[in-house]
């Protein structure tokens, strides 16, 4: 008898998790859904799509440098960095390189780029600059949307990270953008600030190195973790799974083995449904 409440409590607590992440998984659909079409009709309307992947570059870069007038809003912290319509929309975000570099991966990712962030980190491992790198050629090349740049040598050639880690090409790279600080040095870069995480950030790095040495170049963390429709979409979608794996666990096994029968979840929503209606007459 202890055994059958406490397999019907777990039940009980699977369907409900259950509903949460299903409702929580339709929800989260639809944001992203409606996120990635507002996307899609702005880069369609700055971007020609016939453009080769190097134009579309320049066609962002032009629009963030030269668009038309943007809304400012006061203060500038009730603004949200992870949202790409306020990204895209004011001028306070269009004017910092961590959200500036949203703005433009968001709109690469749109326009059929392949984009990430790039954190450029200072001696103390703090993170001094942002700046993208798209994928051109089968190279990852670097653009920095705050100065409106593509990073170039002086014949023209792209460059990579790995390229700018060299003084003399950083040098002849950045010597050509005016104002560009000499502090903004390639030696020091992550995609992903792990240290930013309490207490066991120190040690995810190296812990995630060990076993997963690829982890940070094999997946582009941008979206998840830069934009908020997407992660929590990622996160709804994890939690469905994860309550379906234990609903499918306990029908499957634990109710067989110990023989106790299970109360389905169309049949409690039924009930429900069956109460409110005949109290409504």
């Amino acid at each position: 008898m202890k055994k059958s409440s406490i397999l019907r409590a777990c039940w009980f607590l699977a369907n409900i998790l259950f509903t949460l992440s299903l409702g929580m998984f339709i929800y989260s659909a639809g944001w992203e859904f409606s996120t990635r079409s507002y996307l899609r009709g702005f880069s369609d309307a700055i971007i020609p799509s016939s453009d080769t992947p190097e134009e579309k570059v320049q066609a962002i870069l032009t629009w963030m440098q030269h668009g038309p007038a943007r809304r400012t809003a006061l203060p500038s912290e009730a603004l949200n960095g992870r949202n790409p319509e306020e990204t895209l929309n004011y001028k306070q975000l269009l004017d910092v390189c961590g959200t500036a570099s949203n703005a433009f991966a968001n709109l690469a990712q749109s326009s059929g780029l392949s984009a990430r962030r790039l954190l450029l980190l200072d001696e103390r491992r703090l993170s001094k600059h942002v700046v993208v790198e798209v994928l051109i050629d089968n190279r990852w090349v670097i653009v920095d949307p705050s100065y409106h740049a593509i990073l170039r040598l002086p014949n023209g050639r792209l460059v990579s990270r790995q390229e700018l880690q060299s003084p003399d090409i950083f040098h002849a790279v950045t010597s050509a953008i005016p104002g560009y600080p000499s502090t903004y040095t390639y030696d020091r870069t992550v995609h992903v600030r792990l240290g930013r995480i309490p207490l066991v950030g120190r040690y995810l790095r190296p812990t995630l190195n060990f076993f997963w040495p690829s982890w940070e170049e094999s997946i582009n963390w941008t979206l998840l973790l830069e934009r908020e429709s997407f992660a929590m979409l990622t996160i709804s979608t994890i939690l469905l799974c994860f309550a379906l794996a234990i609903r499918s666990f306990l029908g499957c096994h634990w109710f067989h083995k110990f023989g106790v029968n299970r109360i389905r979840l169309r049949d409690q929503f039924l009930k429900v449904g069956s109460v409110l209606f005949s109290n409504s007459k």
